[in-house]
């Protein structure tokens, strides 16, 4: 096992994503890279993992989502979590929306749909 192996064991990605079957085809594509995941179905819940726990490497945020959407969850996040990495995942590309994304704090864009190494890349981008 090489040292990169190792050192994604330790690194956990909350995947922020109301639609469980989208959930569990990231989660599929992580867990073979040996990262660990965590889960929030709504904004409010991200923001609450994010603030308690230090230990969350990056997060995986839908912008469409109840309670809270992905814009206004990753402002929050950012009062607490400066330097966390956070990846919008949306469906919704308008030309305009790349810019909304960074502006609202996240470090990148991804869309849906996308294939297992599409997410896998980005994440390994940033972690």
């Amino acid at each position: 096992m090489t040292n990169r192996s190792m050192n994604l064991k330790e690194k956990i990605i909350l995947i922020v994503e109301d639609i469980e079957s989208n959930h569990l085809l990231i989660e599929k594509s992580l867990s073979k890279k040996g990262l660990q995941t965590l889960w929030a179905t709504d904004g409010l819940t991200a923001v609450s993992l994010c603030c308690e726990f230090d230990n969350i490497d990056l997060v995986l945020m839908d912008l469409r989502l109840p309670k809270m959407d992905g814009y206004e969850a990753t402002r929050q996040i950012r009062k607490c979590r400066k330097d966390l990495p956070i990846i919008a995942q949306t469906a919704y590309v308008m030309p305009y929306e790349k810019a909304k994304v960074l502006e609202a704090g996240c470090n990148d864009l991804i869309t849906k749909p996308f294939r297992a190494d599409d997410i896998i890349n980005i994440v390994m981008k940033y972690i």
